[in-house]
C-alpha cells in the first residue's frame, strides 16, 4: 500500500494527501547519499545494521508522522508531502538503493537472527516499490482517501492533545499550528487526487463518498471550542504566563478559522457537489477499472501469502461451518430450544446483555483486564513496559469505527497504548464479546506485539515500528484463543462472544471475497453476517462497510491466526513434554512482525536448535 496508509496501519493513523497542483512530467527525486565506504573492518552485520538506519533516517525525513509517533520530534513542525510526485519519487529510490545495496551483503554470511531481518527487510522494500509502481499508484493515489482511512477522521485526533503530539512547551504548540497549515495544503491536493480518478475513470463508491460527507458536517457542525482542535488550550503548561495562553489560544482560532475549517469546508464541498454525482454505484473492487488485478495484489500484500480469491472464499466457507457446530454446542449448553439465527437474536435483544452507560462498559472493560492481568505470567516470559489505557471512541468518529482499536504507546513508555472501543448506539452492542476484544486489541494481543516490538532496541528501528497485516492482525486474533486455558470462557455466553468473534473472522474471507471478486452487494454481505453470527445490524453494517472501504484487509487476521495456530502445533508435537508456551510466544513475538514465511522459517530453526540441544 502507499506510504500513507502505511501509517496509518503501523499507527493506528491515517495521513492521506493528494495534490491540486501536481505537474505532469515526472519529478525526479532527490539524489540521495550513497552508503558510506565500507571499512575493511565491517562485518556483513555491521553493514546491515547501517543499510537498516540510514534506509530508516531517510524514511523518517519524507514521513514525518512515523517520526512524530515515535516521540521523535525532529519533523514535528510538518505533517509530509504525501501524494506528491516528489513524494513517490523519494519512496521509490530510496527502496531502489537499499536493494541494491542489500544484495551486495553476503546473507549466508549473517547470523540466524539477521538472516530473519535481511529477510524482512528485502520483503518491506519489494513492497515499498510494488506499492509505488505507477500502474499500482494510478488506482490507489486517485482515490486518496475513504470512511476507514482518512487524515480528515485521523487528523483531529493527533491535535487534540490526546494523542502522538505533545504539547508540553512553546514549541510544540507552534508545531501544532504549522501542521495546521500542513493539513490544509494536504487537503487541497486529495482533491486534486480525487479529480484525477474523476478524469481516468478510477473512482471510489458512492458509498464510501457519502460516509466521509457525513463525517465532515459533524465535524463542521461543531463550535471550535467544542472540537478536538481546541483539547491543547485545555492543558497549557504549568509555567505558560498568562500572555503567552492568550496569545496561543488566539494563534489556535485563527489557524482553525481560516486554515482547518475551510480545508475541510472545501473537501466536504467538492465530495458533495462535484464527486458524489459521478462516484460509481458498486462496492466490489472487481467492479472498478483496474480493480480485479488491484485486488489480487492487496490479497498478497495483506496476507504475505500467495493466495487466491477463490481459495480464500472456500476456506472461510469450511471456518464459518466448524464454528456454527460450536455455537450450536454452546446453545444446548444453556438451555435455549430455538434455531441458531433466534438465539443470535436472543443474545442481541435480551437485556441481560447490555450496559447502561459508556461508563458502565469502560468499566466491564477494566475487569477483564484485571482477570488478564492474572493470567498472564503463566503464559509470557517478558511483559511490555509501556501502559495501557481504555477508552470508548470519541463522539466525532465513533459512528464510522469498528467495535474496537488499538493505538500504540511510545517506545520509553511515557505514553501508554490506548484501546479504544466502540459506545455508539449501545442498545445495539451486546456484552459477551467483550473479553475476547480486549483481549484482541489489548492484552496480550496488539499491546503486547506492538509495544513489545518498539521496546526491543536490539532490533533495527523496521522491525521495531513496521510490520505485516497477516502478522498483527493474526496475532491478535490468535491472543484471544488464550482466553480458554486462561480460564476466562468458563461462561458460556463469554464463550459465545469469542465464538462470535472467531466467526467475525471466518465470515470476513466469505464476505471480503464475496464483494470484491464475486459480486456481492452490500445488502448480501450484510445478511450473510446477520445470518451466521450474533453481530447486531449496526456492527455488521460497519464491518461490510470497511470491508468495501479496505479492499484485503479483513482476510489477513484469519490467515495470520491459523498460521501462528498450526506452528504452534508443530512445536508442540515436535518437542512433546520439553514445549513450554511462554518460550513459544517469545519467539513468536521477539523479532517484531515479521512476514509469515519468515516467521515460519524462524518457528522451524527454533526447533531444529531445541532438538538438537535436548
Amino acid at each position: 500500500m502507499p506510504a500513507i496508509r502505511q501509517l496509518l496501519c503501523a499507527a493506528a493513523l491515517l495521513p492521506l494527501a493528494a495534490c491540486a497542483t501536481i505537474p505532469a512530467e515526472p519529478v525526479a527525486a532527490p539524489a540521495a547519499p550513497p552508503l558510506a565506504s565500507t571499512s575493511p573492518a565491517e562485518t556483513p552485520h555491521d553493514r546491515l545494521f547501517r543499510l537498516f538506519a540510514e534506509t530508516d533516517e531517510a524514511d523518517l525525513a519524507n514521513n514525518p508522522i512515523s517520526a512524530l509517533f515515535r516521540g521523535d520530534m525532529r519533523y514535528a513542525d510538518r505533517i509530509g508531502e504525501f501524494l506528491t510526485p516528489q513524494h513517490t519519487a523519494t519512496e521509490r529510490a530510496n527502496a531502489e538503493r537499499a536493494l541494491a545495496t542489500l544484495a551486495s551483503i553476503d546473507r549466508a554470511a549473517l547470523s540466524p537472527t539477521d538472516q530473519l531481518a535481511y529477510d524482512t527487510f528485502k520483503h518491506d522494500q519489494r513492497e515499498q516499490l510494488g506499492d509505488n509502481a505507477p500502474e499500482v499508484l494510478a488506482l490507489t493515489e486517485t482515490r486518496p482517501m475513504n470512511h476507514f482511512f482518512g487524515f480528515h477522521t485521523f487528523y483531529p485526533t493527533l491535535a487534540s492533545g490526546r494523542s502522538a503530539a505533545p504539547f508540553k512547551d512553546w514549541a510544540d504548540y507552534q508545531n501544532n499550528l504549522s501542521r495546521h497549515a500542513d493539513y490544509a495544503r494536504l487537503i487541497d491536493r486529495s482533491i486534486g487526487k480525487f479529480r484525477e480518478g474523476l478524469a481516468s475513470g478510477v473512482l471510489e463508491t458512492r458509498l464510501t463518498i457519502t460516509n466521509m460527507i457525513q463525517q465532515l458536517d459533524t465535524q463542521l457542525a461543531q463550535p471550535i471550542e467544542q472540537s478536538p482542535y481546541w483539547g491543547p488550550t485545555t492543558m497549557f503548561p504549568a509555567d505558560f504566563t498568562d500572555a503567552q495562553k492568550n496569545e496561543a489560544t488566539a494563534a489556535l482560532r485563527r489557524s482553525l478559522e481560516t486554515e482547518v475549517y475551510p480545508a475541510n469546508r472545501r473537501l466536504r464541498d467538492f465530495l458533495r457537489d462535484e464527486y458524489l454525482p459521478r462516484a460509481r454505484t458498486s462496492v466490489g473492487l472487481a467492479q472498478m477499472q483496474g480493480g480485479a488485478a488491484l485486488y489480487n495484489r492487496l490479497i498478497e500484500t495483506n496476507t504475505t501469502l500467495p493466495l487466491t480469491a477463490d481459495y480464500l472464499h472456500e476456506l472461510g466457507l469450511s471456518e464459518v461451518a466448524r464454528i456454527r457446530g460450536e455455537m450450536e454446542a454452546v446453545q444446548r449448553e444453556v438451555g435455549f430450544t430455538g434455531t441458531l439465527p433466534q438465539f443470535f437474536d436472543f443474545i442481541r435483544t435480551d437485556p441481560q446483555f447490555k450496559t447502561a452507560s459508556r461508563e458502565a462498559l469502560t468499566e466491564r472493560y477494566y475487569a477483564v483486564g484485571r482477570a488478564v492481568d492474572a493470567q498472564i505470567p503463566r503464559f509470557f516470559s517478558e511483559t511490555p513496559r509501556t501502559g495501557l489505557e481504555i477508552r470508548p471512541y470519541e463522539p466525532f468518529r465513533e459512528r464510522f469505527e469498528a467495535g474496537g482499536s488499538y493505538m500504540s504507546g511510545t517506545p520509553d513508555g511515557s505514553r501508554p497504548g490506548i484501546f479504544y472501543f466502540n459506545a455508539y448506539d449501545l442498545p445495539s452492542r451486546t456484552t459477551p464479546g467483550i473479553t475476547t476484544l480486549y483481549l484482541h486489541e489489548g492484552a496480550p494481543g496488539h499491546h503486547f506485539q506492538i509495544s513489545l516490538a518498539q521496546e526491543n532496541e536490539a532490533l533495527p528501528n523496521f522491525m521495531r515500528f513496521g510490520g505485516n497485516t497477516a502478522y498483527v492482525e493474526g496475532w491478535a486474533l490468535y491472543a484471544e484463543t488464550l482466553g480458554y486455558p486462561m480460564g476466562l470462557f468458563a461462561d458460556p455466553y463469554q464463550r459465545q462472544g469469542t465464538l462470535d468473534d472467531e466467526m467475525l473472522r471466518a465470515m470476513r474471507l466469505v464476505v471480503d471475497t464475496g464483494i470484491h471478486a464475486k459480486g456481492w452487494s452490500r445488502e448480501q454481505a450484510i445478511d450473510y453476517m446477520l445470518a451466521n453470527s450474533g453481530m447486531g445490524r449496526t456492527d455488521a453494517t460497519a464491518e461490510v462497510e470497511r470491508y468495501i472501504a479496505i479492499p484485503g484487509q479483513a482476510l489477513a487476521y484469519k490467515v495470520g491466526a491459523l498460521t501462528i495456530q498450526r506452528l504452534r502445533k508443530k512445536a508442540e508435537d515436535a518437542l512433546g513434554e520439553r514445549f513450554d508456551i511462554r518460550a513459544f510466544h517469545q519467539q513468536v513475538l521477539g523479532t517484531g512482525a515479521l512476514p509469515l514465511p519468515v516467521l515460519e522459517a524462524k518457528i522451524d530453526h527454533w526447533l531444529m536448535t531445541s532438538r538438537a540441544g535436548g
